[in-house]
C-alpha cells in the first residue's frame, strides 16, 4: 500500500474496454494459483473456494475480509477464501469479469463504466458508503472551497469523474497534471494541490512535515461507494455461496472496525510485510471516525448494503457530464441487494 508508495489514489485508473472473452467455470480454484493466505481450518471439510482479488497492497480498508478470514468466518460458511493482494497494474475489474478472480474490490464508478463497456461485473455490498478521496493541500494554503480552484494547476487523475464534474457544478476551469503516485511535488512547493486518500496519505505526508488538509470530493456532492462486485455469470451460479461470503465479511468488517482489530492486522501483515503499525492506527481510526463502514442509517446504510439511490445519483451525474449517454447503464445493471443479510435502501 502506501507503505511501498508514498502518494497513491484507491480509485485505479480506468479500465480499458476491449473485447473480452468470458470465462466459464470462474467458481473453479485456479490450481496454479499461489494463495496469499490460509483459511483456518479449511481441511474439516470440503469447502467452496473463492478467490479475492484486492484493489490494493493490503490494508486497514481490507480489514473486514482479513478478520473474516483470520477468525475463521468464511470457513464456518462453508467457504475456502483467499484474498489476492492488488498492486500498482492490478485490474481488478478484468480480473473478476475474466474468472481470474471471483470476488473484487472497486469502486461504484469503476463497475459503472465497466458494466457501460460491456463487461459482466455487479456490486454486491459495499465496504465504505463514501470514497474517501479529496484535493489535498498543504495547511496554510488559502483554498477553502471547490468553487477556488477556478485556474489552479491540479495532480490528478486525467480520466477522473469528478474533474468535469466539478468544473460543470462551479463553473470553474482548472489544470490537470496526471497523478505520478509520488509525494515530491508536493513536499517541495506549498501550493500544491493533489488528488489522494485522505485518511491514508497525510499520515505518510506529516511523517515527512507537511501538514495536510483536504477538500473532500463528497462536500461537493460526488459520493462513490467502495464495493466488493462479482462476475455476473458467478452470481447466478452461486447465489448461496455469496450470501454466505457477504455474511462471512459483514461480521468480520464490524468486528475489526468495533472490536479488536489484532487478528486481522496480523494476516494482513504476512502479505504486506511493510506495513506499519502506527498506519493501521491512523487509517482504522479515519474510517471510524468518518463513519464509512456502517454509513449513514438515516439512509437506511449499515455495514455491507448498498444505497442504490446514491448509486442512481452517480449514474445521473456520468450522464449529466457526458460520460454516459442517457439510459446506457441503469441501477440494476451495476448493483443487486439480493446478496446482502439486510434490506437496501
Amino acid at each position: 500500500m502506501t507503505c511501498l508508495l508514498p502518494i497513491r489514489t484507491h480509485i485505479r485508473l480506468m479500465v480499458a474496454f476491449f473485447a473480452i472473452a468470458m470465462v466459464c467455470g470462474c467458481g473453479k480454484q485456479d490450481a496454479s494459483a499461489t494463495p496469499s493466505a490460509t483459511e483456518p481450518n479449511s481441511s474439516v471439510k470440503k469447502l467452496f473456494p473463492i478467490r479475492v482479488q484486492l484493489d490494493w497492497f493490503p490494508e486497514p480498508e481490507h480489514g473486514g475480509l482479513y478478520q473474516a478470514l483470520a477468525k475463521g468466518y468464511f470457513a464456518q460458511e462453508g467457504l475456502d477464501v483467499k484474498l489476492l493482494p492488488g498492486g500498482n497494474n492490478v485490474l481488478v475489474t478484468q480480473f473478476v469479469a475474466t474468472g481470474q478472480a471471483e470476488i473484487g474490490q472497486s469502486a461504484t464508478t469503476q463497475i459503472i463504466q465497466a458494466v457501460a463497456g460491456g463487461l459482466p461485473v455487479i456490486n454486491i455490498a459495499s465496504i465504505f458508503h463514501r470514497m474517501p478521496t479529496g484535493l489535498m493541500m498543504h495547511e496554510e494554503n488559502p483554498i477553502t472551497s471547490f468553487k477556488q480552484l477556478d485556474g489552479k494547476t491540479i495532480m490528478a487523475r486525467p480520466e477522473a469523474v469528478y474533474i468535469p464534474f466539478l468544473k460543470k457544478k462551479y463553473g470553474i476551469n482548472f489544470t490537470v497534471i496526471p497523478q505520478n503516485f509520488s509525494s515530491g511535488q508536493f513536499l517541495q512547493d506549498k501550493d500544491f494541490i493533489q488528488e489522494g486518500f485522505f485518511i491514508a496519505e497525510p499520515y505518510f505526508l506529516q511523517k515527512q512535515g507537511a501538514m495536510v488538509k483536504s477538500l473532500a470530493l463528497w462536500d461537493a456532492g460526488y459520493e462513490p461507494a467502495v464495493t466488493l462486485f462479482t462476475n455476473s455469470k458467478f452470481a447466478q451460479d452461486h447465489p448461496e455461496e455469496l450470501r454466505a461470503f457477504v455474511r462471512a465479511f459483514d461480521k468480520g468488517w464490524h468486528e475489526y472496525l468495533n472490536g479488536d482489530p489484532t487478528a486481522a492486522n496480523t494476516l494482513i501483515k504476512k502479505d504486506n510485510p511493510k506495513a506499519d503499525d502506527d498506519f493501521f492506527k491512523f487509517e482504522r481510526d479515519q474510517i471510524i471516525n468518518y463513519n464509512l463502514g456502517p454509513g449513514d442509517p438515516a439512509l437506511g446504510e449499515d455495514y455491507g448494503t448498498l444505497n442504490l439511490v446514491k448509486i442512481k445519483t452517480e449514474i445521473g451525474i456520468m450522464e449529466d457530464v457526458g460520460l454516459l449517454k442517457p439510459g446506457q447503464v441503469t441501477v440494476d445493471k451495476v448493483a443487486t441487494t439480493a446478496f446482502l443479510p439486510k434490506p437496501a435502501p
